[in-house]
């Protein structure tokens, strides 16, 4: 069986979302971020035990019947290569495009996105810094312009349909989601991204989430 390290209120959510729309079962294992309040009795990331799964100390990590795997995109290319269907590249040149796409989250968007998310909502590392998010919006209006574009053709990003690209995507763009005037420039980031979040894989899992203690 797929087993899931990680809480829900971290990158972890990816996994868990994608397993949703896979309809495969899983065990979610819950580990903490060190640096929150770490209930009594419960991992976290610098604990012993999960330190023998995944060295990094960092979350989400799976066990796929023996296969140990990190970092949460790459988790998500494999789950969905693995498991196929439509989520899952059609031919090689998908393949390219998806993974083309969930790096270019990755290292284009995401840093920004999570330096809008910790300064306007709340930072787990500090002080809120209104000039640092606002900093990071403005990093965030070319990117954000690029991917309005490509989802001019058919509203997805990948083969005319919702696929892990997307997922990914998505995923990371939902940070940004507390600057809306990134998304009042950008009608057709905002259309899809409510798409995405209005599928019931994601619905599930923000609902888990929700359920969880901040």
């Amino acid at each position: 069986m797929l087993t899931i390290y990680g809480v829900y209120r971290s990158r972890a959510s990816r996994n868990i979302w994608l397993a949703e729309e896979l309809g495969i079962p899983f065990k979610q294992v819950p580990v903490i971020q060190h640096y929150r309040t770490v209930p009594a009795g419960m991992l976290h990331t610098q604990s012993p035990e999960f330190l023998k799964v995944n060295p990094n100390g960092l979350i989400p990590s799976i066990d796929d019947d023996g296969l140990l795997l990190h970092e949460s995109l790459a988790i998500n290319l494999y789950l969905a290569r693995k498991h196929g269907g439509p989520l899952a590249a059609a031919n090689v040149a998908e393949e390219g495009e998806i993974a083309m796409w969930s790096l270019w989250a990755a290292t284009g968007v995401e840093p920004h996105a999570i330096n809008v998310l910790y300064h306007r909502l709340g930072n787990p590392t500090g002080e809120k810094d209104p000039k640092v998010a606002d900093a990071a919006v403005e990093a965030l209006r070319r990117p954000f312009a690029v991917l309005e574009q490509a989802l001019v053709k058919s509203g997805w990003l990948v083969g005319g349909r919702f696929t892990v690209a997307d997922l990914n995507v998505a995923e990371i763009v939902r940070y940004a989601q507390a600057a809306p005037e990134l998304f009042e420039t950008s009608p057709r980031v905002k259309t899809w991204l409510a798409a995405c979040q209005a599928r019931p894989g994601f619905k599930k899992m923000w609902a888990a989430r929700d359920a969880e203690p901040a």
